[in-house]
């Protein structure tokens, strides 16, 4: 009889058993896989750390325990956070003889006061594991406890105890102080604390619970000449979010007078909702959301049912005063083209993923959809004449969408008529293309600072979620299908394929602005893909660039430069500036980390930018287009035939110089 399960007699059987399956014990899971726990270990997951401390400190002051909480940043990239709350419980807990609570909660994953409401009527720490993952992943901590006028402190490194909890004697004062240095084991020599992201981070906090006072404070020596972030600050907002909406939107002009804000308590004692809403003239919309004080920028249901209460509340109102065109509204206008604060406070969220960026429970869409709608009713009632222009104004912006539609016709309406595209479009006012360009980032967090960045009335920013559809290798049906390439397509507005049309293109330069990175540079290639394939007339004729943001900066006092490389940065290190005096050379990740007025002067600002125009080469021997060796070289790479990108990288693996793995 043949054998069933035949083996390849020229390799030899390899062992597997029982002694090969590993268990990881105590914190060993979060040091092997850190992304599991803050979702990786770049600047972002370091930044995270703080986060999970200060969460659990604003947990005690929205329990009503704690009136501040004291965030400092020292210059050894270590954070010390601290609260005047109930302090960490001491005594030995009773499943763990002759460990106290305080060591459990540090070493064990899965532990904590906050799996039922007992404690914790609402918190933002859920899974137990926050400050136990900050443990794991700090190269020192300390946590110090004062309770009942005694004073208890231990340290630990890389999540192991450095002795026993110790009492040191009594204090005047309650609470609990967590200082913490991340690993550099972990996250690596080059990532610090970034003040402003701190401070931002403080400041937020404040904002989402009236009754608590943040004392901020950094080491001068982390701020650099162009950071306007303070070296101390007390904040406390007895406003709530109206306040932090008004601080965001500055100056900017709004279809009605006064915001559309408020705070009330949920049904049946299910918790609270905080909001605050405006309609900016101009349409550049946001929506901000949190949950238990942490931020949720994947949205959920909570934002769905902000979204319907927004709708349905318009409608309503439109109803009421016999505006029948009310209809027309989507959410697309109630909710896309408003500026949107949203705090939620309810008991036992469901939230995807440890990093907590979207909230799932289901019931958060009914309780804000009706809280909220009631509101919204009586604030359109009160303000006649407000009410009535955002409706019109809203029901005029529908119309739009449904004429365009109709028609197909996305030809550029003027400043005060602009049409409202879909995706997360933030239109130039200009009217003609003439001079107009269009800016593709990856993500909302570049996509935020370009918005800041640009000259309102030429250039346009459209954001793009993640990679992009490889159209090469897509099928016709998924092509179709994509929203991110139909929010591009529509906003472009010059049509694809057999209906691709130059004079109906609403910008003059398209621009591919993605970070100096491996990733980055795919998502280049993905959108150039897909302009070769689908817009191939827009290369033909020039209208598509590669932005240049620098990798480096570097200053030497009121000296600063930006490298767009490696190279370049050495070439201004031996031209530029002089061997005295100290130089600073610090390495962008990502278009979202530099500062707006940093990424207008290297990289938007038509006077100081460097662009690169996407062109099919010529052959040098005939001056003809190369679209034969193109077309190859798109299929190799970018098609479905996985073993023609292998024979690629052979043939080519040898021209590979500073590969960034």
């Amino acid at each position: 009889m043949a054998d069933l399960f035949p083996t390849n007699s020229k390799k030899k059987d390899a062992t597997y058993d029982a002694n090969d399956i590993e268990v990881l014990e105590g914190l060993e899971p979060v040091r092997r896989r850190p992304g599991m726990y803050i979702g990786g270990t770049d600047e972002a997951a370091l930044h995270h750390l703080v986060a999970e401390v200060l969460d659990n400190s604003m947990d005690e002051a929205v329990a009503g325990y704690a009136s501040f909480i004291e965030l400092e940043l020292k210059p050894d990239n270590t954070v010390l956070v601290r609260d005047n709350g109930r302090g960490i419980p001491i005594d030995n807990h009773p499943k763990y003889p002759g460990k106290s609570a305080l060591e459990v909660i540090l070493t064990t994953l899965h532990s904590g006061g906050k799996f039922s409401s007992k404690v914790y009527e609402t918190s933002g720490g859920l899974h137990g594991v926050g400050i136990s993952v900050v443990n794991a992943l700090s190269e020192e901590l300390t946590v110090e406890v004062a309770r009942e006028k005694q004073l208890y402190v231990q340290h630990y490194s890389r999540g192991t105890p450095q002795g026993k909890l110790k009492h040191v004697g009594a204090v005047n004062k309650r609470g609990t102080t967590v200082t913490f240095r991340p690993d550099v084991d972990i996250f690596g020599s080059r990532v610090h604390f970034k003040p402003s992201t701190l401070f931002r981070m403080a400041r937020s906090k404040a904002y989402l619970f009236r009754g608590v006072e943040i004392r901020w404070s950094c080491d001068p020596s982390l701020i650099k000449a162009d950071d306007k972030t303070p070296t101390q600050a007390v904040l406390h907002f007895p406003g709530g979010l109206s306040d932090y909406l008004s601080s965001t939107m500055d100056d900017r002009e709004t279809l009605t007078k006064q915001m559309f804000s408020g705070i009330t308590d949920l049904p049946d004692n299910q918790g609270k909702v905080e909001w605050a809403v405006a309609w900016p003239v101009d349409g550049d919309g946001f929506c901000s959301s949190y949950c238990n004080t942490v931020p949720t920028p994947q949205g959920g249901t909570h934002e769905s049912g902000m979204r319907s209460a927004l709708l349905r509340g318009l409608r309503a109102y439109g109803e009421l005063t016999g505006n029948r065109r009310a209809t027309a509204i989507t959410g697309d206008e109630a909710f896309g083209n408003a500026a949107v604060l949203l705090s939620l406070f309810i008991k036992n969220p469901q939230f995807q993923g440890q990093t907590k960026e979207k909230l799932a429970t289901a019931e958060a869409l009914r309780l804000v959809d009706q809280t909220v709608k009631d509101h919204l009713d009586h604030w359109l009632v009160a303000d006649a004449v407000g009410s009535k222009a955002l409706l019109d104004h809203l029901v005029f912006k529908a119309e739009e969408r449904i004429r365009a539609s109709q028609a197909k016709d996305l030809a550029r309406k003027s400043a005060t008529r602009k049409l409202r595209l879909p995706g997360k479009l933030a239109d130039c006012s200009q009217s003609q293309a003439k001079d107009t360009e269009i800016f593709l980032v990856e993500g909302d967090s570049a996509g935020g600072s370009a918005k800041q960045a640009r000259r309102r009335e030429t250039q346009a920013i459209l954001p793009l979620r993640g990679k992009i559809l490889n159209v090469a290798s897509a099928t016709v049906d998924k092509l179709r299908g994509n929203q991110e390439l139909q929010d591009l397509t529509q906003a472009l507005g010059c049509g694809v394929g057999s209906s691709f049309s130059l004079d109906k293109l609403r910008y003059e330069r398209v621009i591919i602005m993605t970070d100096a990175d491996v990733d980055g540079a795919h998502i280049a290639s993905l959108l150039m893909t897909f302009f070769y394939r689908e817009m191939p007339g827009l290369i033909t004729a020039g209208n598509v660039y590669l932005a240049q943001p620098p990798l480096y900066r570097i200053s030497q006092g009121n000296n600063t430069r930006y490298a767009r490389d490696d190279a370049h940065k050495e070439e201004l290190l031996k031209t530029v500036f002089s061997s005295r005096g100290k130089i600073e050379i610090s390495r962008f990740k990502g278009l979202g980390e530099m500062m707006p007025a940093q990424l207008r002067e290297t990289t938007m600002n038509p006077a100081t930018r460097s662009l690169l125009r996407v062109v099919i080469t010529k052959n040098p021997e005939t001056s003809q287009d190369e679209i034969k060796e193109t077309e190859t070289l798109v299929e190799s790479l970018m098609g479905r035939k996985a073993e023609l990108r292998f024979q690629f990288i052979q043939e080519n693996a040898r021209f590979a110089r500073d590969v960034d793995i």
